[in-house]
């Protein structure tokens, strides 16, 4: 007997359910279908405004994102930095081999200048002003301290500030004494600035290209500072340079026992540092200025002194870069003064 088939189109012996389903057809494609059509003919779908400042306003992309997906982003990493750091700081630890080399390069600036003065006006101005540039350049561009970089560049400092000093009591004729007041001005006025910009004035925390920039501004001024004073001591004041050694000399003691007593570090290493100045250079002047000068000095020419001086700072620079014993290796805090 063959089977009739059933309204819903299944055969009595069918497996299928009877809930209207055939196979190869879905009951819901012509609706779908339909509600399709109908949408691409209305146009796209309108989002009431409110609801569409809540949509864009309420909640910023970065609130949607997964914690774990947020944390991993570059944005909010805090290894990402938009400015150069340096690992340590760029200039060395403050020993006694540190004060010894500071006063070589003040001597062999105050001799070299008036050596090259003498000898040729062009080479000096390659030697200071170009050699300045270029030493700076080298060390501002370098991420680390490197002792022959350093001094070097302390060295080319020393030599352009002499000139620089000089120079406007040799064009304008003001006394030194006036000059040496202009230049603490300027000096406590670069001071103030960096303290005001970034907190502290400790040469530990020269770990920024900035702070490297306040450093070498300060330095360059208080070697104008030292050569006004050191003049007006010696010329001015008539102490010579013997009683003017003796002057600095004493002077440099007041900052070391000042910080012995608990004094700010920071206060006495400046303080200390501008007063290398006038007394490396009267050290220097004293051996080289002839005996019949005014005042009188030993006579053993600028240029024997500046070779000496030379020769002298390149063996303890030297035994600095092969012995590393000048470099910050630890961690200081900064001092906030």
């Amino acid at each position: 007997m063959v089977e009739r088939p059933t309204p819903d189109g299944h055969g009595a012996g069918s497996n299928f359910p009877r809930s209207g389903y055939r196979p190869g057809h879905c009951p819901d494609a012509g609706r779908a279908d339909a509600e399709r059509a109908a949408a691409r003919r209305s146009g796209p779908v309108q989002v009431p405004g409110d609801t569409l400042r809540v949509m864009t306003r309420s909640q910023p992309p970065s609130a949607a994102m997964p914690a774990a997906t947020r944390a991993a982003s570059p944005a909010s990493s805090p290894t990402t930095s938009t400015g150069r750091t340096f690992a340590r700081p760029k200039v060395p630890e403050v020993l006694v081999v540190f004060w010894v080399v500071k006063l070589l390069t003040t001597g062999i600036g105050e001799t070299a200048a008036d050596f090259l003065g003498t000898w040729n006006l062009v080479a000096a101005g390659v030697i200071g002003v170009g050699g300045f540039f270029a030493l700076l350049w080298w060390q501002l561009r370098a991420d680390s301290y490197h002792p022959v970089r350093y001094w070097g560049t302390v060295l080319g400092v020393a030599l352009f500030g002499t000139m620089v000093a000089d120079g406007p009591h040799v064009a304008l004729g003001t006394p030194y004494a006036v000059d040496s007041l202009l230049y603490l001005g300027a000096l406590l006025g670069v001071l103030a600035w960096w303290r005001r910009s970034e907190g502290t004035l400790d040469i530990h925390s020269i770990t920024t290209p900035r702070r490297e920039r306040f450093y070498w501004g300060t330095v360059l001024l208080t070697f104008g500072l030292g050569t006004a004073l050191g003049d007006t001591t010696a010329s001015e004041l008539g102490l010579g340079y013997a009683w003017s050694v003796v002057l600095f000399g004493a002077l440099m003691l007041v900052p070391l026992v000042a910080w012995r007593l608990g004094a700010s570090a920071v206060a006495c290493f400046w303080t200390a540092y501008s007063l290398t100045r006038p007394l490396g250079a009267s050290i220097a002047d004293g051996l080289a200025v002839a005996r019949t000068s005014t005042p009188p000095g030993l006579g053993l020419t600028t240029g024997v002194v500046t070779l000496v001086g030379l020769v002298a700072f390149a063996v303890l620079v030297g035994w600095l870069w092969v012995t590393h014993s000048d470099e910050d290796h630890s961690d200081h805090p900064a001092d906030p003064a």
